[in-house]
């Protein structure tokens, strides 16, 4: 079997034009990701997901970002609306770890049913009181251990719905007071710091099988962001403990510079296994797919690993996990 393309990319709308489709022949993609401009409704999500398998001849991962609050891509009616998750979470109080279980299970039948079947979330960082706004109120909690307990349901809620998670910002992005679409943070914190704090979360769930890496300078680590530091990446690998698929978080945004294949290349060459490229133009989607080449043996073992552990889609009575979820916030 030909390795997968050693990236994950996306489409310019709700259908793939033909350049899109002989791109992805061409590089063979291990995984596509849906945003908002390629929803219009049920049977077009269903016809693109399967385009985009079509195109790489297999069952290639689907991803989407439906945490819920500001970052779901899926609204109504595709999908129902959900409170921010930190704000879901203090809804829930002492029922908080089931509730956001029931919460990713109703996620999870909503996106298998439009052929989607990977979710980036879990999100285990840490919300702190300095902590920017584009990320606070999706965090969980504001200590370590409850955010692992809460990820922990998230990814079991996923997985049980049939929905491969995709934990994120590894090795933690709590503490950046810049938002990483526009700036890179830094964060100057010692390291006996961030591993009892930041990057605690991250290892309690070292065992889920794909990850996505921050972009923010550890400075106790290295001078460069960790999705292009082969120390955080060791880091990651090591202390953390995580050896599933490593993919970048999207190399377009303004954390990171330079051009999509330079970035590309210093990823896969710091120890990421598979970069993401989003919102791009063609031609620079073109230049990551061509710089990206096919993935090394170990990420093409991990890949296959991640994928192994994606279950057919379950029979979910809805009506009853919804009945449920409603009670426990009824208390």
């Amino acid at each position: 079997m030909t390795n997968f393309g050693a990236t994950i990319l996306d489409a310019d709308g709700l259908r793939l034009t033909k350049d899109e489709k002989r791109l992805f022949a061409d590089t063979n993609p291990f995984a596509f990701i849906l945003f908002s401009r390629n929803i219009e409704d049920a049977d077009q999500v269903r016809a693109l997901c399967s385009a985009f398998r079509e195109s790489v001849g297999r069952e290639a991962p689907i991803l989407i970002d439906q945490e819920g609050g500001r970052v779901q891509r899926l609204r109504p009616p595709l999908a129902r609306n959900w409170a921010p998750p930190l704000d879901f979470v203090a809804a829930a109080g002492q029922n908080a770890e089931r509730a956001m279980y029931l919460r990713y299970l109703l996620i999870a039948s909503e996106l298998r049913d439009l052929g989607i079947d990977c979710n980036c979330a879990p999100l285990v960082d840490i919300a702190f009181a300095d902590t920017h706004e584009f990320l606070r109120n999706r965090c969980y909690a504001a200590a370590a251990d409850e955010v692992a307990v809460l990820g922990r349901a998230v990814a079991d809620g996923l997985k049980d719905g049939g929905v491969l998670p995709v934990m994120k910002h590894i090795p933690g992005h709590g503490r950046a007071q810049l938002d990483s679409h526009h700036a890179l943070p830094r964060v100057g914190s010692d390291l006996d710091t961030l591993r009892q704090t930041d990057f605690a979360p991250f290892k309690a769930l070292a065992d889920l099988p794909m990850g996505m890496t921050a972009h923010i300078v550890f400075e106790a680590i290295s001078d460069q962001p960790a999705t292009l530091s082969r120390g955080a990446i060791e880091m990651i690998r090591s202390d953390i403990g995580f050896d599933g698929l490593l993919m970048t978080d999207d190399i377009g945004m303004k954390a990171l510079t330079g051009g999509p294949g330079r970035i590309t290349v210093d990823a896969l060459n710091a120890g990421c296994d598979v970069v993401m490229l989003c919102n791009a133009s063609f031609a620079e989607r073109v230049e990551a797919a061509e710089a990206a080449g096919q993935m090394t043996p170990l990420a093409q073992a991990r890949a296959e690993r991640a994928l192994a552990a994606r279950d057919a889609a379950p029979d979910i009575d809805i009506a009853a996990r919804t009945a449920e979820l409603e009670a426990l916030f009824r208390g």
